[in-house]
């Protein structure tokens, strides 16, 4: 029980502070044990890290694929996934993914698996959906825009492009998910994704 409970602490910490901030003093000060007990379930902060992510994109895929097979369009799929991840994005520091990638390289190659084979994959198959249902335009190269797609997810976490004390994470993915649905789908489509942001659409 209290590897779970080390986790779920550490990850608290990692995502308002960023990873490399913070040390495993401030992990077992936050959960009130010493650092005795984190070593015991732990070798080091770095198999912290990479359990944590493991245990977070485990449950991440469980919760997107349960959207996914909820929804009836593309469009209903892209909020959903979208409404989901925002409660992450807003408590999310931009440095996670900075660290990560310099500090931590088994958890990032992790989150790029994640990245290249469970999502890539997903958004392919819902542009197809799409295409199908009329939703997204029969001329769409879905290999192109998924692969764009994921690369936009990782880019909005890039704090040189956008500096978290001038936007926020959550504000850079909406602008983002906007551009790429308003760009590959139909006029059918785009009255679905104005019915989702409350617009009423003039005919």
């Amino acid at each position: 029980m209290s590897r779970e409970r080390i986790l779920q602490g550490a990850e608290e910490l990692f995502f308002s502070r960023g990873i490399k901030s913070v040390t495993m003093d401030d992990i077992a000060q936050s959960l009130g044990m010493s650092k005795k007990t984190i070593y015991a379930s732990f070798s080091d902060k770095d198999e912290i890290v990479l359990m944590m992510m493991r245990a977070k994109l485990e449950e991440d895929k469980k919760e997107i694929s349960a959207i996914c097979g909820q929804c009836a369009n593309i469009v209903e799929e892209v909020f959903g996934i979208m409404k989901y991840m925002s409660a992450m994005f807003s408590k999310l520091n931009p440095m996670v993914f900075y660290d990560l990638q310099k500090y931590h390289p088994e958890a990032w190659k992790l989150f790029k698996g994640f990245k290249n084979d469970f999502m890539l994959k997903l958004i392919e198959e819902n542009i197809e959906r799409g295409i199908k249902q009329g939703h997204v335009r029969p001329d769409v190269n879905v290999g192109i825009m998924a692969r764009m797609r994921i690369e936009q997810i990782e880019m909005a976490f890039n704090p040189v492009l956008f500096p978290p004390d001038k936007v926020s994470i959550l504000e850079v993915q909406v602008s983002m998910i906007e551009h790429f649905l308003y760009g590959i789908c139909t006029l059918k489509g785009h009255k679905l994704i104005n019915k989702h942001k409350q617009i009423v659409e003039e005919d």
